[in-house]
């Protein structure tokens, strides 16, 4: 087994990953699980580098093999999110149908960089600085015939325009007054 360097998790968050690994280990999908038990429970819904660190020694899997999981795929942040995230699908079928330009539109109305600044438009990640929106891309989310696609909050949302993404958004700041 990997030897635990000093960790900074708290004796409590120790303890809920211990038993999601006591609750998983030995099935099938087992680390996607643990991963996605720890990063649900994480106020900021992500999975911080040291808590990759715990999992990977009390699994006792290689650091580069939790890091290559939770960075293929998507469902995975390694970055805090914003209490409400706005996933826009890049796949073909939404880009033919104006995906570009809802993110545009998007990053605009919440005042987020330019995709020059953030690596392009084609793979974004991006929060605001008041911590409210999280505004990620997708590859694909494999709902071609509603594109353009976006997903609000974990709902997805087919042919989506520049006005209804901006409506959702509107609801989402009302919501949170």
């Amino acid at each position: 087994m990997q030897t635990l360097a000093p960790v900074s998790l708290s004796t409590e968050e120790q303890v809920f990953i211990d038993k999601v690994i006591a609750t998983r280990q030995g099935r099938p999908g087992a680390l996607l699980g643990i991963l996605e038990a720890t990063q649900e429970r994480n106020r900021y819904k992500y999975l911080p580098l040291e808590t990759l660190r715990y999992i990977a020694a009390k699994v006792d899997v290689p650091l580069a093999r939790i890091y290559s999981v939770a960075t293929f795929y998507a469902l995975f942040n390694l970055q805090p999110q914003g209490e409400n995230t706005i996933c826009i699908c890049r796949g073909t079928a939404c880009h033919t149908r104006g995906s570009r330009k809802l993110l545009e539109s998007l990053r605009l109305d919440l005042g987020l960089e330019t995709g020059a600044e953030l690596g392009g438009a084609d793979k974004l990640s991006a929060t605001t600085p008041d911590g409210k929106f999280t505004v990620r891309t997708v590859a694909c989310f494999g709902q071609c015939a509603l594109a353009p696609v976006a997903e609000v909050n974990h709902r997805i949302c087919g042919h989506v325009n520049e006005r209804t993404l901006e409506r959702e958004v509107q609801a989402l700041v009302r919501e949170h007054r």
